[in-house]
Order: structure tokens, then sequence, then C-alpha cells
């Protein structure tokens, strides 16, 4: 199935039923009043997180989803039916965002969150409504209301308990294959990876934690190069980025520069993300001589200025994962721990989560918008035509 991260779709909630004019008429009962009854409300249309569910892609072929209007009243005071809601189906970790106004209407990291995103039309009222002493047979109803109409885009980030960050060939889809059972693509070329992967790693029966494969960044990641927005993004629900660094790259690139480069990135994206938890993992450390290992890792180490966990590993030979793995394990569990103890916590991490987003959104809005002033001057560039200036004016009185 191809993963897909992102998507537009326009919603539209129902109407709401139309009020009915009807009157009592029977045998015997002449004047018998007004029994219009009222309309149904509109259905709703929901957003709700399905665990089933890791890709958008449904949403690619389908743009319009709207829910059942509701039925209008009839006579004898019969009430119209209301009009069944409309749910989507989600993947967990996806964000709903209204296009015209840039408001987050839904953000679901819980499986079975549900979210309302459009309210269906109200209904309308019957002539029964209108009946007063001064008033016996009102002829007034009112219409239902248009259900609300919003154009959304659908956001996914995968919901990870420890990220991978580094540049393309930095070892990530090796690690993810040598600590879990996930089987992601590894080749000897730049971007192997097109998507996220997601592995689930068990250190003991009862305990495991999931880890994101995230395809390599480049430099001007953060403004667009190689899709870097996309891909970034899916760093900003994890709770440890593990910062991956190739230690023998196969270009000219050295691996402090290549640190550097990953740090910037992130830094540019948001720079309350480059503040998360974040370990450094230096990666095929057995490609070079004994001699030469401490004095490579400590020249990244400089160059990053880093004071955080280092760990020195060969994904390949899966050399210095176990101490790895158990110390992520250990360090998610101490997380859990605070959380039963603390609930506030869990607040502190969703306030920090959407001043990520928010950065993350003002970023994409701004990348959006120099993009855009990019492309209205090429086109005035097109349309500018030189010999428009060598036009000769005579002036008659």
């Amino acid at each position: 199935m191809k993963f897909v991260d992102e998507a537009l779709i326009t919603v539209e909630a129902g109407k709401g039923g139309n009020g009915c004019m009807s009157f009592r008429r029977e045998k015997f009962i002449p004047k018998g009043g007004p029994d219009g009854g009222d309309g149904g409300d509109g259905g709703s249309v929901y957003v709700e997180a399905d665990a089933g569910l890791n890709t958008l892609v449904d949403y690619r072929f389908t743009r319009y989803y709207k829910s059942q209007n509701g039925e209008s009243g009839r006579g004898s005071n019969c009430t119209g039916g209301k009009g069944e809601d409309l749910v989507l189906m989600v993947p967990v970790g996806t964000t709903v965002v209204d296009i015209d106004t840039d408001e987050v209407l839904a953000d679901l990291t819980v499986i079975g969150q549900r979210e309302k995103i459009a309210q269906g039309g109200f209904h309308g009222l019957g002539n029964t409504r209108y009946k007063s002493s001064v008033n016996r047979s009102p002829r007034q109803t009112t219409k239902g209301s248009p259900g609300e109409l919003r154009n959304l885009r659908l956001e996914l980030k995968v919901l990870a308990d420890v990220g991978l960050l580094g540049l393309p060939n930095a070892g990530k889809s090796t690690l993810i294959r040598s600590v879990s059972s996930a089987k992601p693509k590894v080749a000897d070329y730049p971007f192997t990876t097109l998507v996220p992967n997601l592995g689930v790693v068990r250190t003991e029966a009862h305990r495991s934690f999931v880890v994101a494969d995230i395809p390599g960044i480049i430099e001007g990641a953060a403004k667009g190069a190689g899709l870097g927005i996309r891909f970034l993004k899916h760093l900003a629900r994890n709770r440890v980025l593990l910062h991956l660094v190739d230690m023998a790259p196969w270009d000219d690139l050295t691996p402090a520069k290549a640190a550097q480069t990953a740090v910037a990135e992130l830094t540019r994206f948001s720079a309350t993300l480059a503040q998360q938890p974040r370990w450094l993992v230096l990666n095929k450390l057995d490609l070079l001589p004994e001699g030469e290992q401490d004095a490579a890792c400590q020249q990244v180490l400089d160059a990053l200025e880093w004071d955080g966990p280092v760990y020195k590993v060969s994904a390949l030979n899966k050399m210095g994962l176990q101490k790895l793995v158990h110390d992520l394990q250990d360090f998610l569990d101490a997380r859990v721990e605070a959380i039963a103890e603390n609930p506030e916590i869990l607040e502190q991490e969703g306030a920090t989560r959407a001043v990520i987003d928010r950065e993350a959104r003002e970023n994409l809005e701004r990348l959006r918008a120099e993009q855009k002033a990019k492309k209205d001057d090429d086109d005035w560039d097109d349309d500018f035509d030189d010999d428009d200036y060598d036009v000769e004016v005579e002036w008659v009185r």
C-alpha cells in the first residue's frame, strides 16, 4: 500500500430539514389548529483515529465527503428524522487543518479519539411553533440551516517512541532492521528510504517500544529541498531522537559536517523540536581502523559541542546495539512512571507539541509564500516584453 502523509479534501455537513406548514383537518374537527412538525438536524462530520490505518491514500482518490441531510417535518406534529453523521477514519497521528483559516480542528493522537470537524445544520421549525393566543392559524415556518462546508488538509505525523535523524546513507534503515522485525529496503545509494517505516523493538517479554525510520534529510531540507518538510514533520511526535552519523561516508562530506548539517536543518524546521531529547549514535565504526576511531568520534563531538548521550555502534554487525536498545527502553519506562506520578508532565508535553506544530506550520507557510512569490516573478518575466517600450507615441492636438 502506498504511503501518503498529506491529503486535501472537502467536507460538507448535512443541511437541516425544513419545518412543515400543516393544519389538522379531520371529520367533525373543522378547526383543529396547526400541526406542522419540525425538520431534523443535519448530520455532522467527524474524524476518528483508527489503529488499523497507517496512510491517507484513500483520501487522495475521493476528495469530497458529505453527511446526510435532515428530513423535513410532516403533518400531525411529526418531526423529520435526523441526518446520519459521517465518520472519516484516519490513522493515529493525523492533524486536521482548515485551509481557509489555518485553524487546527483536530489532533488525533489516541486510538479511538473522535473529533467533530463540521457541524450539521439546525432543523427548521414547523408552524406549530408559532401558535399563540393571538395567532391561532400561523403560516410561518423556517427552513433548515445549511451545514458547515470546510476545505481541509489532513497531515499525518507518524507516532513512534524513537525517531531516527540523519543524512542519507547514515544507516537508519540498517539499524531498524537490526533491532526490530521491520524490513525496510537497504541499498548502497542515497534516498533508498522514501517513506517512513515503523518497527517494534522488543527488549523483554512485556517491554517494547516503536522506532520510526525517517527518510534522510539533506542541506536545505527545512526550505523544502528533497521534500525535507514532509520528512522532518514526522519527527515532531517522537519521545526521543536518535541522531545517526555515518563515520565512514561514501562522499567527501566529513562526519562532523554531516552532523552539523542535520542539526542545522532540524533547528531551522523547529527550534523547539531541536531542544527535545536527542541521543548521538556514531554508526559504521567497524569500517574505520581501530587507531582512528576515537579521533574521528572526538571530531564529531567537538563540532557539535556535544554533552549528551553518545553510542558507538555498527548497525550492520549489531555492535553496541544491545546497550543502546536497553537504555532507550529504560528511558521510556522512566518517562511513563514520571507521568503516572505527575500527570501534568503529559499536559506540558502536549503544549510543547503544539508549539512544534505551530513552528512547523509557520515554516511551511513561509516556504509556500516564497515559492508563490518566486513563481509570480517568473510569470512577470515571461509576460515582460521589451518591445512595449519601443512604441512611438504621437500627440495630436
